[in-house]
């Protein structure tokens, strides 16, 4: 295995690492729940994208979830 033949300064390993940083995920809103989504990808909370219902998201919750979900969409209608 290879070995540098000098040591690499402090502020030389710092610079390289200066781009490894996380990058803050650009957000928007769901226009149905308020929920935020990424963009170009279907809200998982209401199944909506572009306007369009396109998963219907209580179909697959059980009888359990399927009432917790009613009631949560219900207080944030009432919240508005």
């Amino acid at each position: 295995m290879a070995l540098p033949k000098v040591r690499q300064t402090k502020s030389r390993t710092n610079r390289r690492r200066a781009h490894h940083a996380l990058k803050k995920i650009p957000m928007s809103f769901c226009p149905k729940c308020n929920d935020p989504v990424l963009s170009h990808t279907t809200c998982k909370n209401c199944g909506n994208y572009n306007k369009r219902e396109v998963i219907d998201v209580m179909a697959k919750l059980d009888k359990k979830e399927k009432k917790q979900k009613k009631k949560e969409i219900e207080d944030k209608h009432e919240e508005k």
